[in-house]
């Protein structure tokens, strides 16, 4: 068997063709989100994967177009030769194109799916996949904030408000802002592997992959509005957390009787009471976790669990993180 030299092994992978990425760019669109797919798709890192990406920006109208924070993103490419990339970026949008994108974007994504490319959404981008009737039927994710709007719009889609991103066969979406790196690293474990994909992790100084989903980054419901038969109860155990409650006891402070305090409570409030104890108990060891440097232990008890047991199952209920690796992220 002859061995291929070093110089013929070089023409060979110099002859091959280079994985496309196109990225649609409208009028003050979102400047990080953009930015990422540049950091991951657009240097060129030959030396970990040869050939590595190219990327195109592409417009409606080819030409200059301007970001936020004043900067400007030089789009050559028209809008339709998309539908031909090898993988399709729609990164975040501007509210209005959100809730009403170009009907040649909208085209062009659903053209671009009937060839056979791979489509992605960052963040709010999941607008557009879902006007254009791509994501019916699937699972997908957007930033936490759109969680209840982006639902309410397309309630055909399988919408997941916790994950950092999604994939379902050829299309892949992902939350909000951060996450962008998290969905194109994992674009990046896909095409190259893992070890290529934790190379440009540790070149960005970024971990190759997170824990957990977005819900440790959101805030937790709560209703802005408590009836006043209703408020004194739950400042009265907001100072109690520590302590044993009972549904019972909160009632008592209402001055009402259990089975009209739980009924009165979820018309209000939308969830039960020991829900919503369970709830604020979570807030509060977070913010312990947060700002404190007490033990788990400590903390378990300090926010009513009793046991870091306990604190660990509702809190990976809620969060989807242990309470180990969300102060690890968030302690200050």
């Amino acid at each position: 068997m002859s061995r291929q030299s070093p110089q013929s092994a070089q023409r060979a992978r110099s002859a091959q063709r280079r994985h496309v990425v196109g990225v649609a760019v409208t009028e003050d669109l979102p400047v990080f989100e953009l930015a990422v797919p540049c950091e991951v798709f657009g240097i060129d890192r030959a030396d970990l994967a040869d050939p590595w990406y190219e990327l195109r920006f592409a417009a409606v109208t080819p030409g200059r177009h301007a970001a936020r924070s004043g900067l400007t993103v030089d789009a050559p490419y028209p809008l339709e030769t998309l539908a031909d990339v090898d993988t399709l970026i729609l990164p975040a949008f501007a509210r209005a194109k959100q809730i009403e994108p170009p009907d040649e974007l909208v085209r062009t994504v659903r053209k671009a799916h009937e060839n056979g490319r791979r489509i992605v959404a960052i963040c709010t981008g999941a607008y557009v996949l879902a006007a254009a009737g791509l994501l019916d039927g699937r699972r997908a994710t957007t930033h936490w904030m759109n969680a209840f709007d982006f639902a309410q719009r397309y309630p055909a889609v399988t919408f997941d408000p916790d994950v950092l991103y999604t994939q379902d066969g050829d299309v892949f979406t992902s939350a909000g802002t951060g996450a962008a790196i998290d969905l194109c690293l994992h674009l990046v474990r896909l095409d190259h592997g893992a070890a290529v994909a934790n190379e440009v992790a540790r070149r960005m100084v970024v971990p190759p992959h997170r824990d957990g989903g977005q819900s440790q980054f959101a805030n937790l419901p709560q209703r802005p509005r408590t009836p006043d038969t209703l408020a004194g109860a739950l400042d009265w155990a907001r100072e109690r957390l520590d302590q044993p409650l009972t549904v019972a006891d909160l009632a008592r402070q209402a001055r009402l009787s259990p089975r009209t305090f739980a009924r009165r409570f979820r018309e209000s409030l939308g969830t039960t009471p020991l829900q919503w104890l369970v709830g604020q108990r979570v807030r509060l060891a977070q913010e312990l976790l947060e700002t404190t440097d007490d033990s788990i232990e400590r903390i378990a008890h300090r926010s009513g669990f009793g046991t870091p047991a306990n604190l660990r199952t509702h809190f990976v209920r809620q969060t989807s993180v242990t309470p180990g690796t969300y102060r690890q992220v968030f302690h200050r």
